[in-house]
């Protein structure tokens, strides 16, 4: 016996009980607890000297759930205001934002799906970068990486 849940939504999170009538033994009842995540984030610091690359991962941790098979964005904060570098949607290539001038010819896709920025200069440090994956409208995977760029 299964429950398949389509369009899973956080209003859908609460126990969940599956029961039968069986003969001779009567009654068998399961419980399960499904929570549903909206939102996961992960917060990281990258380091690193100046006139270098630097390579931030999408998500550092995820293992179970191959990121390329999904709809991922990379963008840029500054004064609170988002700005997205670039798109990539599955078996499609990455589409580079045009609006930033700072970052236009220095930032690259790699291998899975890291963000390469090269050359870094002293007006990235403080910058938080993040990588927004979308499994499901109400369920997308985000990393923050916050960068200190140092002199040599």
């Amino acid at each position: 016996w299964a429950l398949h849940l389509k369009n899973v939504t956080v209003s859908l999170s609460g126990q969940y009980e599956c029961s039968f009538a069986t003969y001779p033994h009567g009654t068998k009842a399961a419980k399960i607890q499904l929570i549903v995540k909206a939102e996961e984030e992960q917060h990281y610091t990258k380091k690193v000297e100046f006139n270098q690359t630097l390579e931030i991962p999408c998500l550092e941790d995820t293992t179970s759930e191959n990121v390329s098979n999904y709809p991922l964005k990379w963008l840029v904060e500054e004064n609170g205001r988002k700005e997205e570098l670039v798109s990539k949607e599955p078996s499609r290539p990455a589409v580079y934002g045009n609006s930033s001038t700072l970052y236009r010819q220095r930032v690259h896709l790699g291998l899975n799906n890291a963000l390469k920025i090269f050359p870094t200069k002293m007006t990235d440090d403080g910058r938080v970068f993040s990588c927004h994956v979308v499994y499901h409208p109400e369920r997308v995977q985000k990393s923050r990486t916050t960068l200190r760029v140092f002199g040599k």
